[in-house]
């Protein structure tokens, strides 16, 4: 078991970059924000500090979370126990809408990572769960035990980007028929023979990255909660998003320039762009060199920023 132990926000999960996230949310004392990734409220804490008649709305899934939560009870504060993917629905439950600012912190939290029973982290022995959502139905487990070989191979090349994907799912698949493999111990002496010998640690954390999205269906939810934005903010309000890796980092950056993941920015009849949102950097705001070499998981983390299309958002 950890010895982590969630007591207040700055012990539970200490925030990335967050003057730049704050800066960036250009945060009104009246205003109406929301934070879909509370973790152990180290965004959401400051957020709050700032507003006065304003309101924040703060989202998790996870119960440790809404256990945090509970220390910022106030009227300014409401916390929703569910999914961003659930973004517009329960905001218009709450009588929520329009919003000013949404800011998102994507990944895992510290406290997620050091909790060695959540399954995150490699650091650690502990069941194969990886689930955000404690109450879920389907771990890291069910997946290694119960998915095709080819099924692995996709996850594994397209969630993980894992150089050699389709043998590492040959030698999981073969593995798994001499002895069930239900710990994060397990599944490193099953992939042993393919994991790359000095890059363990980086090959690994790929391994565990796939697993991850796959068990919380991630990106498909990143996506949704993407496109329910520019319906939730009101003209000039702000979208704040923080990404740990380059599958994520990707699909922001994208929706933020063109409204969509994939293809060409839509055009009307006479050429003009159809965009929902501006983009405020071209290129993504990095945590400094002192702030790396204080919270290493600062090193791969990437901040965009987005502010609410006037003319788009009247139509």
């Amino acid at each position: 078991m950890s010895t982590a132990q969630p007591t207040n926000g700055s012990v539970y999960h200490r925030p990335v970059m967050l003057a730049e996230c704050l800066q960036a949310l250009d945060i009104k004392p009246e205003g109406r924000y929301v934070d879909v990734t509370f973790g152990g409220g180290g965004h959401s804490k400051p957020i709050l500090e700032k507003l006065t008649t304003g309101h924040l709305y703060s989202f998790d899934q996870d119960a440790d979370a809404e256990h945090e939560a509970a220390a910022l009870a106030g009227p300014n504060f409401t916390f929703i126990r569910a999914n961003f993917r659930d973004l517009q629905q329960e905001l218009a439950a709450h009588g929520a809408l329009p919003v000013d600012g949404i800011l998102a912190d994507l990944g895992v939290s510290s406290h997620q990572f050091d909790t060695a029973e959540r399954g995150f982290s490699t650091r650690f022995d502990g069941p194969l769960d990886m689930r955000m959502d404690p109450e879920a139905d389907r771990t890291a487990a069910e997946v290694v035990a119960e998915y095709s070989e080819a099924e692995l191979h996709r996850i594994f090349g397209m969630y993980g980007e894992v150089t050699n994907a389709r043998t590492l799912a040959n030698t999981l698949v073969t593995a798994r028929r001499g002895q069930a493999v239900r710990t994060i111990g397990e599944l490193k002496k099953a992939i042993a023979p393919c994991t790359p010998r000095g890059k363990e640690n980086k090959y690994l954390a790929q391994v565990f990255q796939a697993l991850r999205i796959e068990v919380n269906d991630e990106l498909t939810a990143l996506q949704e909660m993407l496109l329910q934005t520019a319906q939730v903010l009101r003209p000039g309000g702000r979208l704040v998003v923080m990404s740990y890796h380059s599958l994520e980092d990707r699909l922001v950056k994208n929706f933020m320039a063109k409204g969509k993941f994939f293809g060409e920015v839509e055009k009307d009849f006479y050429g003009h762009q159809h965009t929902p949102f501006t983009v405020l950097t071209r290129r993504p705001v990095e945590a400094s060199a002192e702030e790396v070499a204080e919270n290493s998981r600062a090193r791969s983390a990437k901040l965009r920023i987005a502010e609410r299309s006037q003319e788009k958002a009247k139509s």
